[in-house]
């Protein structure tokens, strides 16, 4: 029973969105076009694909079956039409990319205006998400993570600053009335603002000096969702509610507009820097291989390849976990 392959991609955008308008912003097909294909989807294949309320939308357990299957099916499908790319001048389509919000904020606006205008037959779409997935299932070509999130069978070309630290820091007000740190357990005195994971676990507030490692665990007025709420901790700090730990180059316009005050500073944790990631066991797309070169050129070509940072050396240099294959830049 053959299947419109227009058809079979509409129901794995719907299914993948959990929703027809989410469905048609990821793909550019209309909320209704893609109802249709799918309604005409399932009168061929006589089964019901999709659980329908006026809430949600979430694939029968015959529709999650075939979106397994059909993902990675897809996928190939597109990377071997991909190969007529290289009979271009200029590669040319879309590169999906799954990346952290703290990768969105701080590596790729360096990045995307220089590469989208030497690619401007490129279009790029950036999904920002915290938890490691699956970027084929997902739909992506690559990701975005750190060393420590990376997966066996996986390609990691180093992107973005190759040093980062966490910085910790409060409103000049608020240390005024509560008194600065002096080392880290002193924090357990302060209110800190803290950012958890959609796991339910807690980013660890760990500091290192001299060989000698801290880790305190603690409390205060205000939780936040890593990702999208983390700006919420952030401006709560400047509004002197209490102490935040961040990604430092996050935070350094706010020191620079004192704002923010750095404390603990000679206690910044520092760790590698992120990597783009994807599977090594297929063709890589025109698109994604434009991008690997274009992040692996020296700077100014790539700006934000080697991305100024405060922080100097790396707490783990040159080493990926995770069983990666890294690639230098």
């Amino acid at each position: 029973m053959a299947a419109d392959l227009a058809d079979l991609n509409a129901f794995v955008a719907v299914a993948r969105a959990r929703g027809f308008r989410d469905g048609a912003r990821a793909s550019g097909v209309s909320a209704s076009g893609l109802s249709e294909a799918v309604r005409r989807l399932e009168v061929q294949l006589g089964v019901r694909l999709l659980n329908r309320t006026t809430r949600s939308v979430a694939p029968t357990e015959a529709g999650q079956r075939l979106l397994d299957r059909l993902g990675p099916a897809l996928n190939e499908v597109e990377a071997a039409l991909d190969v007529v790319n290289t009979f271009r001048d200029r590669p040319a389509g879309t590169l999906r990319l799954n990346v952290p919000v703290s990768a969105a904020r701080l590596v790729l606006p360096a990045i995307v205006p220089a590469f989208l205008a030497a690619y401007p037959e490129i279009r790029l779409e950036v999904i920002a998400e915290e938890g490691f997935v699956d970027v084929l299932a997902a739909g992506c070509d690559a990701g975005i993570r750190y060393d420590e999130r990376l997966e066996q069978d996986m390609i990691a070309v180093p992107i973005g600053p190759r040093v980062q630290r966490f910085a910790t820091a409060a409103a000049p007000a608020y240390l005024d009335r509560r008194g600065r740190p002096a080392h880290p357990r002193d924090l357990l005195a302060h209110a800190c603002l803290r950012g958890r994971f959609a796991s339910g676990m807690f980013v660890p507030w760990e500091y290192e000096r001299n060989g000698e490692v801290v880790r305190v665990d603690p409390a205060g007025p205000l939780i936040v969702g890593i990702g999208g709420a983390t700006d919420l901790a952030v401006e709560a700090a400047i509004a002197g509610t209490g102490v935040v730990l961040h990604f430092e180059d996050w935070l350094v316009p706010h020191f620079d507009s004192g704002a923010l005050e750095p404390i603990l500073e000679p206690w910044w944790q520092r760790f590698s820097g992120p990597f783009l990631y994807y599977p090594g066991r297929r063709l890589v797309p025109a698109p994604l291989r434009a991008f690997i070169d274009f992040i692996k050129k020296p700077a100014p070509e790539a700006a934000g390849s080697e991305a100024p940072s405060r922080a100097r050396s790396a707490r783990r240099p040159g080493k990926s976990k995770g069983g990666a294959a890294v690639i230098p830049g």
